[in-house]
C-alpha cells in the first residue's frame, strides 16, 4: 500500500519546520541507526489513529519569486524561485496540504498570495485537500484571533502551536480523516522500480529491458501519478517495471527542483518489491545516491545496485573490484545489495538485471526452520559472546522467523536494552553467511520475557 503524501506549504518563519519536527519527533516510525544512512530530512514518515503517512517539509514560499525571470545561480532571486519550483512538485504528489500561517501576523498579503498559488495547483480529478493550519497560538486569545484566517477562503483554520505541542492532536485527526485510504495492491506481478538521480540512464535502462525481452503486455497507469508502469512476462513470470524515468518535467529544471524528485522515488520505492538503484559510475556516488539508498533500507526492499556508464570507465583488471570496495565503503549500511557493472546504452551486461532481482525477489521470501534458526543462535553466541553492559551479560533464549519479505526473526533475550547495535550486525552478519539472503534486508526484534508472554 502506498503511504499518503503531506505538504507543508507557507511563507517564511510561520513554523512548518517547526511543526515537522513535532511530527516526525513525536510519531517517527522505526529509523534505521545504523552510521552511513545518510537522510536529507525533508521527509518523515508519521502514524497517527493508525493511519501511516508521509510528512514534506518545503522551504518557504515567497509568492513574488513567481513573478522573478531566471538569473545567475548566485543571484538569491534564482533561490527564490527554486523554493517556488519545490513547492509545485511538493504539492503535485501530496494527497493533502497543510497551508501554515502565523497567529501573531495576522493574514498578510503574502499568506493570500500563497492561498490563490494552491488553488492554482489543484489537480483535476483527485484535488489534495488543504487545511489551514494557524501557528503560534499558545494562549486562549490567540486561538480566537484564529478565525481571521477564515478570510482565506480555505475551510476552517485549525489553532495550534508546534513549539508547545497545542492542538497538534486535532489538527491529526482532521488530517488523517482527510488522506485518501489506498487499497492494497492485488496485482500479483513482482514490481521491480528503476529509480536514481537524473541522467543517471533509468531511461535507456527501461528501454533496454523492454528491447531484448519484447514480451510487453501492456502499459497501463500506474497508482504515482504521472507515470506509468510498464508490464511484462520475462520466462514465464508477470513483472512490473515501476519507472521513474520522468521525474524531469520538459524545458528548464532548477538545480533546487531535483531533491524533490524523493517524492515520485519515496512511491516508487513503496510499490515495488525489489529496486534497482543506479548509480552514475563517470560521476560516482553522490549525496543525492545516498539519499535514495537510505529511503531503500528505510522501506527494507530488496535492492540490487547498478553501476551504470561503465563502458565510459577506463578499466584494466583491478578498476571493478577497486570500485565495488569504494561503493561499499560508502554505502556500507547497503553491503547486503548485489552490485552489476552495466551500460545500459551498450546493452553490457543488462541481461543479468532481471535474473538477479528475481533471485532478490527469492531471497525476500526464504524461511529458516526454527531449529535451523536457534542452532545458529547458539552457534553465534558460544563462537562470540554477547558482552556485557554495566555488569550484566545479554542472554539470547530463543528465536523464530515471523515473517518474509523482509525476513524477521523475533529473539528471546533476558533484557532488550542490554543488545548493543554491533552484536545484533554481527547476528545478522551470521544470518547472511549461512543463509545468503542476497539483496534482502533482515529484521531482527529482541523481546524481554515480560514482552514475549504479552505477545
Amino acid at each position: 500500500m502506498t503511504r499518503p503524501i503531506v505538504a507543508l506549504v507557507g511563507r517564511p518563519n510561520v513554523g512548518k519546520s517547526t511543526l515537522f519536527n513535532r511530527l516526525a519527533g513525536e510519531r517517527l516510525a522505526v529509523v534505521d541507526e545504523m552510521p552511513g544512512t545518510t537522510r536529507d530530512r525533508i521527509v518523515a514518515e508519521a502514524e497517527w489513529n493508525g493511519i501511516a503517512f508521509d510528512i514534506v517539509d518545503t522551504g518557504g514560499l515567497d509568492p513574488a519569486a513567481g513573478r522573478l525571470r531566471a538569473t545567475p545561480a548566485t543571484d538569491p532571486a534564482t533561490y527564490l524561485e527554486e523554493i517556488r519550483h519545490q513547492a509545485e512538485a511538493a504539492c503535485r504528489e501530496a494527497d493533502a496540504i497543510l497551508l501554515i500561517v502565523d497567529v501573531i501576523d495576522g493574514v498578510t498579503a503574502a499568506d493570500a498570495d500563497v492561498a490563490q498559488f494552491l488553488r492554482r495547483q489543484r489537480r483535476p480529478g483527485r484535488p489534495a485537500r488543504v487545511l489551514v493550519v494557524v501557528n503560534k497560538c499558545d494562549t486562549a486569545e490567540r486561538r480566537q484571533q484564529a478565525a481571521d484566517f477564515y478570510s482565506l477562503g480555505m475551510g476552517d483554520p485549525i489553532p495550534i502551536s508546534a513549539l508547545h505541542g497545542l492542538g497538534v492532536g486535532d489538527l491529526l485527526d482532521q488530517l488523517t480523516a482527510a488522506l485518501p485510504t489506498s487499497p492494497a495492491e492485488e496485482d500479483s506481478a513482482i514490481r521491480i522500480a528503476i529509480v536514481g538521480r537524473p541522467n543517471v540512464g533509468k531511461s535507456s535502462l527501461l528501454n533496454r529491458l523492454l528491447g531484448e525481452e519484447r514480451v510487453i503486455v501492456s502499459p497501463v497507469p500506474g497508482t504515482t501519478r504521472d507515470a506509468v508502469d510498464t508490464q511484462l512476462t520475462y520466462h514465464g513470470t508477470r513483472l512490473t517495471l515501476v519507472d521513474t524515468a520522468g521525474i524531469r518535467r520538459r524545458g528548464r529544471i532548477l538545480p533546487g527542483v531535483e531533491k524533490y524528485s524523493v517524492l515520485r522515488t519515496l512511491k516508487a520505492i513503496e510499490r515495488a518489491q525489489v529496486v534497482l538503484l543506479l548509480v552514475d559510475a563517470v560521476d560516482g556516488l553522490t549525496a543525492q545516491d545516498t539519499h535514495i539508498a537510505g529511503l531503500i533500507v528505510e522501506k527494507k526492499r530488496g535492492v540490487v545496485l547498478l553501476v551504470n556508464k561503465w563502458d565510459a570507465i577506463e578499466k584494466d583488471g583491478q578498476t571493478m573490484e577497486a570500485y565495488r570496495a569504494q561503493l561499499l565503503s560508502q554505502l556500507s549500511f547497503l553491503d547486503y545489495a548485489p552490485i552489476l557493472f552495466i551500460s545500459a546504452l551498450t546493452g553490457q551486461r543488462t541481461s543479468q538485471v532481471l535474473p538477479l532481482a528475481l533471485r532478490v525477489q527469492e531471497e525476500g521470501l526464504r524461511r529458516v526452520p526454527t531449529s535451523r534458526f536457534n542452532r545458529l543462535l547458539q552457534e553465534a553466541t558460544d563462537r562470540h559472546p554477547p558482552p556485557a553492559h554495566a555488569g550484566r551479560a545479554l542472554k539470547v533464549y530463543f528465536g523464530a522467523q515471523s515473517r518474509t519479505a523482509p525476513p524477521t526473526f523475533e529473539i528471546q533475550v533476558n533484557d532488550p536494552r542490554l543488545v548493543h547495535f554491533s552484536y545484533a550486525r554481527y547476528l545478522e552478519n551470521q544470518l547472511r553467511q549461512t543463509f545468503g539472503f542476497l539483496g534482502t534486508p533482515i529484521e531482527l526484534r529482541f523481546r524481554g520475557h515480560q514482552q514475549a508472554s504479552k505477545a
